[in-house]
């Protein structure tokens, strides 16, 4: 089984890069299922019932998120739905919303990491009790781990590693080039990388960024504009009867927007 996982979506630009790509993708390649973190959908801040059925009909099977999940309070009440997005699983209990589901043959685990991002619960002791729990799960499990600090999530990929299909990083933006199978066969990278305006910082406008940091007075950030889009994401193949890992390739596609 072919998977494919897409980084970070910014705003209607990276929306777009969806929908331009994704279908093609799925011919391309064969694939049985699409991921996509979709927490930075509607302006670059946070998910809505627009944005997330944007996606869906473009390709999209699941989505994840992260620490922007609750920005747009519209997506609220469609967490507890049929629609099929989930939160990071580490969220307190009480939550709205679930931190994994089913999808055909696969399980989609969402996470979220506490170096540098808030005061969740342990995502290592989280995902232990997920796995102990549960009386049947698929063998094929995908986790998108939401975290800051390269070390969080190299740590999670080995100890997740003979355990889960793949561990698949978020949140930075930034592509990583340590794709990897890890030696007891999970797929792991630390971070796939965004989906959005190609000119500028992490999906941001760049002169507002950098107006920013000259100054440090707090403003409000913008989409990055520009006439190239991005798209980056992840391949992995998984045996479905054992699910191992058997390979992981990076994505890069660029289109005029």
């Amino acid at each position: 089984m072919l998977i494919l996982a897409i980084g970070d979506i910014i705003g209607r630009p990276g929306r777009q890069a969806v929908q331009q790509l994704v279908p093609a993708l799925r011919r391309e390649y064969g694939l049985g299922l699409v991921i996509a973190n979709g927490e930075n959908t509607a302006g670059g801040f946070g998910l809505t019932p627009d944005t997330a059925t944007e996606l869906f009909d473009a390709g999209v099977d699941v989505l994840t998120s992260g620490n922007h999940i609750w920005a747009q309070k519209e997506i609220i009440p469609c967490l507890d739905g049929e629609l099929p997005i989930i939160r990071p699983l580490n969220y307190p209990p009480g939550v709205p919303g679930r931190g994994y589901l089913v999808k055909g043959q696969v399980m989609v685990v969402n996470l979220i990491g506490r170096t540098f991002m808030g005061d969740f619960d342990c995502p290592f002791r989280a995902m232990d009790q997920l796995l102990a729990d549960l009386s049947f799960a698929p063998p094929v499990i995908i986790v998108d781990f939401h975290a800051e600090a390269t070390s969080e999530k190299v740590a999670m990929g080995h100890y997740l590693d003979g355990r889960v299909s793949a561990v698949l990083g978020t949140h930075t933006h930034v592509g990583t080039v340590d794709s990897q199978i890890l030696p007891h066969g999970t797929a792991y990278v630390t971070d796939i990388g965004m989906t959005g305006p190609a000119d500028s910082v992490i999906g941001d406008d760049t002169e507002s960024v950098i107006r920013r940091f000259l100054t440090q007075m707090p403003h409000r950030l913008s989409v990055g504009k520009g006439n190239k889009t991005m798209l980056n994401a992840i391949i992995v193949e998984v045996a479905e009867d054992s699910g191992r890992a058997t390979s992981i390739e990076r994505i890069h596609r660029e289109v005029e927007s």
